[in-house]
């Protein structure tokens, strides 16, 4: 009998659970909060915190597994430019999951995974400025 022994299967393969997490990974760190299930975003939250203390390290080596769990660039930069400054003070706790009430569809528990001391401008930030450059490109035209 498994009894609880370690992470959630979600009804999902290895592969789609590791993908999907490294794209969660991904967002939460763009966005800084996501709302998602209760399940899933417990799931995240050591996810996430690993990844950041791991950018606190911040050399090479770490940079390069960081890169590799969670694939995008990006999200990888600001990783180790914004979040690891954010937190070099902190002893872990870099993350924190809220109770959101249930889905409308299927009654799902929600939960709004969200960094500790977050950029509340960082949610649609990148969204803001495509607008802004798209924007600005009819203006030359």
């Amino acid at each position: 009998m498994r009894h609880g022994n370690g992470p959630r299967k979600l009804n999902r393969t290895a592969e789609h659970r590791k993908a999907m997490f490294a794209n969660m990974a991904c967002s939460l760190i763009e966005h800084e909060q996501i709302k998602t299930t209760l399940p899933k975003a417990k799931e995240l939250k050591p996810i996430v915190e690993k990844l950041i203390t791991l950018a606190k390290r911040g050399d090479l080596h770490a940079r390069r597994l960081a890169s590799s769990k969670i694939r995008q660039d990006d999200a990888v930069k600001k990783l180790f430019d914004v979040l690891a400054e954010r937190y070099k003070d902190r002893q872990g706790g870099y993350a924190r999951v809220l109770k959101a009430g249930f889905r409308y569809g299927d009654m799902a528990p929600m939960a709004i995974v969200e960094l500790v001391e977050r950029d509340a401008e960082a949610k649609g930030a990148g969204d803001r400025a495509r607008i802004a450059a798209e924007e600005v490109a009819t203006e030359a035209e």
